[in-house]
């Protein structure tokens, strides 16, 4: 100590020296803690809830690996290139011309990619949107999107900002929660990119949901909550009553679904919520059909709409012109970063039909 140290520099003294017994103490105690065998839970024990632990958890489930032995030998097979952005989500697959690459066979690995990955992305593909519908189109129907700019092909939904539209999608949220069918998945490709900036974030639902304290967890198993697409309809200047009422005659305007939400293939479950859709006072016990005190139900949506945003649960990618994102709204959550102001940034995305939300208790 005292050939780093200056004799005189007291705090630093007394710092270094109980640097080295408080090490000691936390290791003996740690070493005690591991001497029982502890399992994942109680080596990441928060009253809080650690997003360190449902990462562990949500890997350990994967068998600690980024993806099975056998989707790998596809991928050899095949001979594609996996790249993995993060522990448990978010792979870009490299080598694929989606063009050509269209035997059932293949987008069957696509799709077991897309199950295992939750997210993934394409690079160099440059799609018309014909083309781009018909690759959505394999992996089941597609539902139009009836609140933003549609293109020639009324499938496509034209996400278009610059210097007199600024971002808008910047914040956590997983699709389309407005619908009694909610999303399998979105597919997006980018058409004109900024010079720097606008990339898309992805969170593991999943292991968000694994990363939640025990207690905040049993709370939710049993809460659901109203979705709507108010927001959509906010601005009276542009919305008449007579124009409101017939979108609301003809598309549901208020359904209900779960907070954790299984997975219907691989039986996982998730946390499933959207902050801007969700009526934060509207949460209620599904079993009783009681709905919960105001200042209880805002509080739990307050909590868990801070969930995904935590580093540790996320991938970050950045477009490229012909990139595409393939997500699974079951799975993720995405932010768009609305950081290229004023330059352009433009995407054309298709949305894969999905199913009604429900939430399975032998799941885990």
């Amino acid at each position: 100590m005292a050939a780093y140290i200056d004799t005189e520099d007291q705090y630093n003294i007394s710092a270094a020296k109980y640097a080295a017994t408080i090490h000691e103490v936390r290791k003996a105690a740690n070493d005690k803690k591991i001497s029982r065998l502890p399992n994942t839970n109680e080596l990441f024990q928060s009253p809080f809830g650690n997003p360190g632990l449902g990462i562990a958890l949500e890997y350990e489930r994967m068998g600690n690996v980024p993806v099975s032995a056998n989707l790998q030998t596809q991928a050899d097979n095949y001979q594609v290139e996996f790249e993995h952005l993060g522990i448990t989500l978010g792979t870009v697959i490299h080598n694929v011309n989606l063009r050509d690459q269209t035997t059932p066979d293949f987008i069957q690995f696509i799709r077991q990619t897309l199950l295992e990955r939750k997210v993934i992305f394409f690079r160099n593909q440059h799609l018309d949107e014909d083309e781009q519908v018909e690759f959505g189109k394999r992996f089941g129907s597609l539902d139009a999107f009836p609140f933003g700019k549609p293109g020639l092909n009324p499938f496509i939904l034209e996400i278009s900002h610059g210097k007199n539209s600024p971002g808008t999608e910047n914040s956590w949220h997983t699709d389309v929660t407005w619908m009694e069918k909610p999303s399998l998945g979105s597919i997006a490709q980018c058409t004109k990119v900024p010079p720097a900036g606008g990339d898309t974030l992805f969170s593991d639902s999943h292991a968000c949901y694994l990363g939640l304290p025990d207690k905040l967890k049993q709370r939710i198993s049993t809460l659901w909550g109203v979705n709507d697409y108010r927001i959509f309809i906010a601005n009276k200047s542009i919305f008449t009553d007579e124009l409101i009422e017939s979108i609301k005659s003809e598309i549901p305007f208020g359904v209900n679904h779960p907070l954790v939400r299984t997975h219907p293939e691989t039986k996982k479950n998730a946390l499933y919520i959207h902050g801007g859709f969700l009526r934060h006072d509207s949460l209620y016990d599904d079993r009783t059909n009681t709905p919960l005190e105001e200042s209880e139900s805002r509080a739990i949506v307050a909590a868990l709409s801070t969930q995904h945003a935590r580093p540790e649960y996320t991938c970050r990618f950045q477009w490229k012109e012909g990139s595409i994102a393939f997500w699974d709204n079951r799975a993720v959550q995405h932010y768009a970063a609305s950081d290229y102001y004023p330059h352009r940034r433009v995407l054309r995305r298709v949305t894969v039909s999905g199913d009604r939300p429900f939430h399975d208790f032998t799941a885990t």
